[in-house]
């Protein structure tokens, strides 16, 4: 079992950096865990750094965003097909759906994980209290290890 004692980053992770990481499968928060257990599945916990997962709810967000961009270009291949090929209907016929599904199944996955990576970054649903517990905790262990605890969130209780 991995241990997860690894430090918090002291600074938040940028948008771009956790929706790359998402977008590539990977952990929002270090980058090297997987993000998914299953095509569509996302991870209750990452397993190198611990981060918790299961807050996020993308939802409808990613199919939303896939059907804009397969749309737009299925749409520009359709439109410039008609425009500059000669071509029987039947082959359109054959050609686009699968071609509207292939794109569709490909982008599905990383677009649901840079949304992850997304709410995981701005601290969504969760994210951001998980984010500040683990640091908290980060804290409390470093402290417990000197034999004082100089935190101030204990002082005057």
């Amino acid at each position: 079992m991995p241990s997860f004692s690894e430090p918090v980053p002291s600074e938040p992770i940028s948008r771009v950096t956790a929706m790359k990481r998402g977008f590539l499968g990977r952990c929002p928060a270090c980058g090297e865990g997987r993000l998914f257990g299953r095509f569509l599945k996302v991870t209750d916990r990452c397993e190198a750094c611990g981060t918790e997962l299961h807050h996020h709810r993308a939802d409808d967000l990613p199919p939303y965003i896939v059907i804009f961009i397969v749309g737009h270009l299925i749409g520009y291949g359709i439109l410039m097909t008609e425009t500059k090929l000669e071509m029987p209907i039947w082959i359109h016929l054959a050609i686009w759906p699968a071609l509207t599904l292939v794109l569709c199944l490909i982008l599905m996955q990383p677009v649901k994980g840079a949304v992850v990576g997304l709410q995981y970054a701005l601290g969504m649903h969760g994210f951001g209290a998980a984010r500040a517990r683990k640091a908290m905790e980060g804290e409390i262990g470093r402290d417990a290890d000197i034999g004082t605890d100089e935190s101030p969130r204990l002082r005057g209780a």
